[in-house]
């Protein structure tokens, strides 16, 4: 599958995302400092795509729009956790404004789910 497919792909691309910061952050020596951090962010980012799976299966459309919403709220707390690392960490700025590009983008995508959502269930 080219790269372009899979941008709208979101299981795999919210999957791409939490292995982008799995690997970004295997990079990074921990101090007492960054390892909080660190675990913060691996389990925000990689809890995306389990909702993501998650919403996927879900019972009722009120259940896949409560999983998607909880994707959304991952993503921003993701945003928090690079941008408290990026002060931390300023060798890896550029990096962390790469995936942080990302999660806002995930961002948006679930809260464009979420309104037309909103939208679907007051009909």
């Amino acid at each position: 599958m080219n790269q372009l497919n899979n941008k709208y792909d979101l299981e795999e691309r919210t999957a791409k995302f939490g292995e982008s910061v799995i690997l970004f952050l295997k990079k990074i020596p921990q101090n007492s400092i960054n390892s909080v951090l660190i675990k913060q962010l691996v389990r925000s980012a990689t809890s995306i795509g389990a909702n993501y799976l998650e919403a996927n299966n879900a019972s009722s459309r009120k259940d896949f729009k409560n999983k998607i919403f909880i994707c959304k709220k991952e993503a921003q707390e993701t945003k928090h956790w690079l941008r408290m690392l990026a002060v931390t960490e300023t060798n890896y700025k550029d990096e962390i404004r790469i995936l942080w590009k990302e999660t806002q983008e995930l961002t948006m995508i679930f809260q464009k789910i979420v309104n037309s959502l909103n939208g679907k269930l007051k009909n």
